[in-house]
């Protein structure tokens, strides 16, 4: 029996991966998040490969050792950019200071992300919403006019199959009104991204940059990790244990940034390597327009 399209996902687990064995010496990558988990692996994916990496992450002694032990044994290029996805104020620095020192982006990888189960206000807007999506948003659209100086650019979000849990209310984006839940504030987030990846396509039309979303598979990762002790010794003793090897999420974030094949792909979800479609909720294209400009509101930018 063939599964509908939203229910590939639970197939497409095991699909092999496909992948990509293009070399990226002199390119420049950054990648959001990259001092742990999926963003550390991938950051040494692309460096084995030849890439120069602009490190974004927040703290700064863990992206310094990270830094040098990546440039000592790949021999590459490692700029560290400090920037808690927490603060706008930083994000909007932290891009302003990539601007000002790099001339050029291959391949823009945002791998900053959170979740809670319980409901925290940062800034006046919930956590998951601000970090997942709004600052994630906001980093992307400052580097657009570096992005666009290449004769080809890629942005790749890591997203979820989490974002099925959760649609955008954009009347009640810090569930004020809404019973708050992990998976429910996690889902809106990554909702919001998929939906404003499609608002981005059509701003991007004409140029040569493409965007895409992934769900990087069930690895492990440090992402829950700021929660209670229950709920890590829940993650670490039975989720950990069926949770597959990280390694998986980066030969595959490899592929989306340098594959010759994926050079027109943009306005996709992939499970890993395999185009999947959403959740119908994250994929409406009446709902695109109105998140990306609250977003924008939100950040201040409109």
């Amino acid at each position: 029996m063939k599964l509908p399209n939203e229910l590939m996902f639970l197939k497409n687990w095991n699909q092999p991966l496909k992948v990509s064995n293009v070399d990226f010496k002199n390119k420049t990558v950054i990648i959001t998040g990259a001092t742990s988990g999926i963003g550390l692996v991938t950051a040494h994916e692309y460096a084995k490969n030849g890439a120069n990496l602009i490190i974004v992450a927040r703290n700064k002694e863990k992206a310094e050792l990270v830094a040098k032990h990546i440039v000592d044994t790949y021999k590459v290029k490692v700029d560290i950019v400090i920037a808690n996805f927490t603060s706008i104020a930083e994000v909007r620095a932290a891009a302003k200071e990539i601007i000002s020192k790099h001339s050029k982006i291959d391949v823009l990888i945002n791998c900053a992300g959170i979740h809670n189960t319980k409901r925290r206000i940062v800034n006046g807007v919930e956590e998951v919403f601000l970090v997942n999506h709004l600052s994630t948003l906001l980093f992307t659209h400052k580097l657009l006019p570096l992005l666009k100086k290449q004769a080809h650019a890629r942005i790749i979000n890591v997203n979820s199959e989490g974002h099925r849990f959760g649609k955008v209310d954009i009347n009640d984006i810090n569930f004020d009104k809404r019973k708050y839940g992990g998976l429910k504030s996690y889902g809106q987030a990554k909702s919001a991204q998929l939906l404003v990846m499609k608002q981005l396509v059509e701003l991007l039309k004409g140029s040569n940059v493409t965007i895409n979303c992934m769900h990087p598979g069930a690895v492990r990762s440090n992402i829950g990790m700021n929660n209670d002790k229950f709920y890590r010794f829940i993650n670490k003793y039975f989720i950990g244990l069926i949770l597959k090897d990280p390694k998986m999420s980066a030969t595959s974030l490899y592929y989306l940034g340098t594959s010759p094949d994926l050079a027109k792909s943009t306005g996709l979800f992939y499970n890993l390597t395999n185009v999947e479609e959403p959740a119908k909720h994250a994929s409406d294209d009446s709902l695109k327009a109105s998140v990306y400009h609250h977003s924008l509101k939100l950040l201040g930018e409109e």
